[in-house]
């Protein structure tokens, strides 16, 4: 846990390095971590840094000591606590590799500018590798000093059990672990003495008088070099088309050649294995700060993750027959894939759910989520056994519902507070609302509701666009 106390060890360290306290400290806003960030300012700016975990503060400052050691482009550690919980290293700015990709103004083109700093990148990668991973003690490393089997099943089961499982996919689990073993043992064929950052995407390059800086590599270890360039490249939110790839990919290739002799005929058979491995634990760990930690930001990487999936599925991979035709079936479902037209218009996303499957729908807009109605309070059709078997969209289930009225009343209630919203959403000119209804199993009450409210909203707001989701139905329909 962190404590208050901890942020004042940042000040001590300040001032002990530094001669005076910090005139301002900004706390800066982190991503996946649950390490705390701090900018502490002015004359000089350095960054402070509070993380719970012992070890991995201690193998954050060993790899950066040694690297900057190197003359490699990492921050530098300037002071720290005994007990390695606080640390300051050197401020390298705001501005991240991915945020001058994703501002730029024509999504559709790369400038030069932007190209010449992924060249500068993704070349400098081989030297972090090799001269990063020369002498290096691998078991000062956390949590495993390299990726062996043990590790490469930590990521697998993380697919399997904060994606598939948290997003309630049907499975034959006995099937999956003995693709997930044929897998492993692919690839581990590939052995290799070099640095493996793990997590070496653009979000973890910073830019600074126009030089790339790596930052965030506390998770890595000994491993194949195929890994980091693939992290890279596929990273799903960067979303590099297929021509860049191949550029950067030479001259990634031609800059590691210096280092060691490069077989191309291996490398080019065995990276669709690493971007599928790497997927499926980067889909892993959306799954987890997604679904189970509710933070909307990795959702929205998922249909970008299932767009490189489906992309390397066309490859087709033999060996693991299960694992192939899953993730076919599961990477063609609607729900991860985010084709709505691109508008400047308002979208009222109405859905129904059941809180017993797969709970409140997360709003990917970022935009926070909207109205929640819980209908479990109505009068239950699914009670019934007539009525088990049929949905809120069966004639028999809506007579039942009208005829016991409370759910007319329900409504009556409903329509006049989202009214208000869509109508302030369309003169402020916000471009998404969301309003979901929940019942037992989304099956009955909820899709009455949903249905409705997206016929009332449809009839009268024809300015807005009305998408229509009955999630455990599996059903999606827009109305324009």
């Amino acid at each position: 846990m962190i404590t208050p106390m901890m942020e004042k060890q940042l000040l001590v360290l300040y001032k002990t390095l530094t001669g005076h306290s910090p005139a301002e400290i900004k706390r800066i806003a982190g991503a996946g971590s649950n390490r705390r960030y701090f900018r502490l300012c002015p004359n000089p700016d350095i960054i402070g840094t509070i993380g719970t975990s012992r070890e991995e503060n201690e193998a954050f400052i060993y790899l950066c000591e040694n690297f900057h050691k190197k003359g490699l482009p990492v921050p530098e550690i300037l002071a720290m606590t005994v007990d390695h919980s606080c640390y300051l290293q050197s401020d390298l700015g705001d501005t991240a590799l991915f945020d001058l990709i994703s501002k730029r103004p024509d999504k559709s083109e790369w400038n030069e500018d932007i190209t010449a700093l992924l060249t500068k990148t993704i070349t400098l990668l081989p030297k972090m590798q090799w001269i990063g991973g020369k002498d290096l003690d691998y078991c000062k490393c956390y949590p495993v000093p390299e990726m062996d089997r043990r590790s490469v099943m930590w990521d697998l089961n993380y697919f399997k059990y904060c994606f598939l499982k948290a997003t309630g996919i049907e499975f034959r689990e006995d099937f999956l672990e003995d693709d997930f073993e044929k897998f492993a043992d692919i690839l581990l064929r590939e052995k290799s003495d070099t640095f493996m950052f793990r997590d070496f995407q653009s979000r973890n390059v910073m830019i600074k008088n126009g030089e790339p800086y790596f930052i965030d590599f506390q998770g890595g270890r000994r491993g194949p070099w195929q890994y980091d360039l693939v992290s890279f490249l596929w990273q799903a939110k960067a979303a590099f088309p297929p021509s860049l790839r191949d550029k950067l990919i030479e001259y990634y290739l031609n800059a590691a050649s210096e280092f060691a002799e490069i077989d191309r005929y291996n490398f080019f058979h065995t990276l669709p294995y690493f971007v599928l491995f790497r997927t499926l634990q980067v889909l892993g760990a959306y799954g987890f700060r997604g679904y189970v930690e509710h933070k909307p930001h990795f959702l929205q990487s998922i249909p970008g993750a299932i767009r490189n999936l489906t992309e390397i599925l066309d490859h087709g991979f033999p060996e693991l027959p299960y694992l192939n035709s899953l993730l076919k079936e599961m990477s063609s479902r609607e729900r991860f894939n985010d084709q709505q037209e691109k508008t400047d218009r308002l979208t009222v996303k109405v859905a129904s759910f059941g809180y017993n499957r797969h709970g409140i729908p997360t709003d990917l807009s970022g935009n926070g989520g909207g109205f929640v109605f819980d209908c479990r309070a109505l009068h239950n059709p699914g009670r019934y056994d007539q009525y088990k078997q049929l949905t809120g969209l069966d004639r028999e289930v809506i007579e039942f519902l009208e005829n016991d009225g409370s759910i007319l009343q329900f409504l009556s209630e409903v329509y006049p507070m989202v009214d208000n919203s869509v109508e302030t959403y369309l003169n402020r000119g916000f471009t998404s609302l969301m309003v979901s209804f929940g019942c037992t199993g989304g099956q009955h009450r909820s899709v009455y509701s949903a249905e409705h409210l997206a016929a009332h909203l449809h009839e009268r707001f024809p300015d807005a666009i009305i998408e229509l989701t009955h999630f455990e139905l599996g059903k999606k329909l827009i109305l324009k």
